[in-house]
């Protein structure tokens, strides 16, 4: 009895873990490929990452403050219009302070531009570069 049991859960199982695993590799297709996992959990793409990738995020306290540097490098040959801003979090994952406007830079192709925000208060604890990149 036990075995037959076993045996019609397996199916189900399978289908779950399946599911997961297809919800999951979705996800992480919407970052470019050369973006490190650590950094594309900072990252909230708005579209295609259209060969931007942030290579590094450096994340340091000054005088109970967040400052972050993010690197975004052009992995293709064309241009790369980038749009982009920082979201700050509390320790709950609530917005603090008003928001920051959008931001626009163009990055070359082959090319790194590195971009850099301040935690408008000590209550931030986390952020979210969130980004929208079209082609030139």
């Amino acid at each position: 009895m036990r075995n037959r049991f076993a045996l019609a859960a397996a199916p189900a199982l399978v289908c779950a873990a399946l599911t997961l695993t297809l919800a999951t590799s979705a996800s992480a297709q919407l970052h470019d490929p050369a973006t490190p996992l650590a950094v594309a959990s900072k990252v909230a793409l708005r579209g295609e990452a259209n060969s931007i990738a942030v290579r590094e995020m450096r994340i340091v306290r000054k005088n109970d403050i967040l400052v972050v540097q993010a690197d975004m490098a052009n992995m293709g040959r064309t241009d790369r219009t980038v749009f982009y801003r920082f979201k700050w979090l509390d320790n709950v994952g609530n917005q603090v302070g008003d928001g920051e406007s959008w931001k626009q830079m163009s990055v070359l192709g082959l090319g790194q531009q590195t971009v850099k925000s301040v935690a408008p208060t000590a209550a931030a604890v986390d952020l979210r570069l969130e980004m929208n990149v079209e082609p030139r």
